[in-house]
């Protein structure tokens, strides 16, 4: 065995399900190719990392000491993944839970355990989840979408409320904010078991991203204020800090907490808030992973979320989760009329910038509303950041090749 196959057989193997664009910024962050505006940052320790994905054209690829393809839900595929790792994780929900809590009771390391995405999988579970542990969140009730009446929707105030598929949804998909009145004239968004909520009118959206290490030690990144596109659902743009007073972030960080411990796992978790316009703050939902909203953490923060996910599989301590200056993110998504081969126009500018820095997937095509990429902007005040970051959302363009 030649010195560097020893070193490399020596060094811990982090298995990762999924390779989409949060493995490909994990493995960016493992391997130092992320931007690092915290310089004195300790790098990572070598590592090797193992990526199961359904096909090889994926964001990971290129990072990935080991590429195994295959189904995310396939048990075959998903022990062979595990086969020699130290530690297992994913970046997405949608995978087969029953193999992963197969394998945490055979004793191998799965970060988050795997009873944490037995709830988060089922949306009517993890509202369950929160009213069983009095963790505050949006009024529901969990029905079949054929026994939406008249009696089960005056239960709700106001003309709208909010269904949910409970399996299945991601990036936007599988929640539908509906009138009572197209509801009663038997408009269904989605067939089967579903959550009907509370429609949180005039919310403020919030994140707090909670890390826990092996030992359980927690720690919070400062709050982060988000807004989304009306028809995809999905993140447009966010900041951190949020503008809310000290006192509302505070309490955000309080129930993210508190969400999580009820949770009792190490791992990351991106823990959703509305608050309301009297101040009441409502868990929406938890992500189990790295998520959009915390991507402005890799220029923004001291530890970016997906070094930190990196250090909790690794059994190190946390890193410190201080915000280095404001920071934005604008996510970068395929315009609705443009369908195949991209490219973001003035990419090459915009990379000579020392405020604006440009993440691109690597995805070869894309469809309206695919998220393609996104930017950090980052500046020396709240107001500053604020007005540069509309002045390059504007400026923004995905284009045709």
């Amino acid at each position: 065995m030649s010195e560097g196959s020893e070193q490399a057989s020596n060094q811990p193997l982090i298995g990762i399900i999924g390779g989409g664009q949060l493995g490909m910024m994990m493995l960016e962050a493992a391997k130092g190719c992320a931007t690092r505006m915290n310089k004195d940052s300790e790098a990572l320790p070598p590592a090797r990392y193992r990526v199961l994905e359904a096909s090889r054209d994926c964001p990971a690829t290129y990072l990935a000491d080991e590429l195994i393809v295959g189904s995310l839900k396939d048990d075959a595929a998903i022990r062979r993944l595990a086969d020699g790792c130290s530690a297992l994780t994913w970046e997405i929900e949608h995978v087969n839970v029953q193999t992963l809590m197969d394998l945490e009771a055979r004793g191998k390391t799965v970060i988050p355990s795997p009873k944490v995405l037995q709830i988060v999988q089922d949306k009517g579970l993890q509202k369950e989840f929160y009213a069983k542990n009095a963790i505050a969140t949006a009024p529901f009730l969990l029905v079949d979408s054929k026994r939406m009446d008249a009696s089960t929707l005056d239960a709700f105030p106001g003309d709208k409320v909010v269904i949910k598929a409970r399996t299945g949804g991601y990036d936007g998909k599988g929640v539908a904010i509906c009138s009572k009145r197209d509801l009663m004239k038997g408009y269904r968004p989605f067939e089967g078991p579903v959550l009907l909520e509370t429609f949180a009118e005039d919310a403020l959206e919030l994140s707090v991203i909670v890390a826990v290490d092996q030992q359980g030690n927690r720690a919070c990144y400062p709050s982060i204020e988000m807004y989304f596109h009306p028809i995809s659902n999905l993140v447009e743009f966010l900041f951190s800090p949020a503008q809310t007073p000290a006192s509302v972030r505070e309490r955000a960080q309080a129930l993210a907490l508190k969400t999580v411990s009820a949770f009792d796992s190490p791992g990351l978790f991106a823990v959703e808030l509305f608050m309301l316009p009297n101040g009441t703050l409502w868990v929406n939902e938890m992500a189990p992973r790295p998520h959009n909203s915390g991507h402005h953490s890799i220029e923004g923060c001291a530890t970016s979320q997906f070094e930190q996910l990196d250090r909790i599989l690794l059994g190190l301590p946390l890193g410190p989760t201080d915000l280095l200056q404001p920071s934005a993110m604008i996510n970068l998504v395929g315009p609705e009329a443009l369908s195949g081969s991209y490219q973001l126009e003035n990419q090459e500018e915009w990379e000579k910038s020392s405020d604006v820095f440009v993440h691109l997937y690597r995805k070869t095509e894309t469809r309206p509303h695919r998220k393609l990429g996104h930017v950090t902007v980052v500046a020396d005040t709240l107001d500053e950041l604020l007005v540069r970051a509309k002045q390059v959302q504007k400026e923004l363009k995905i284009v045709g090749v």
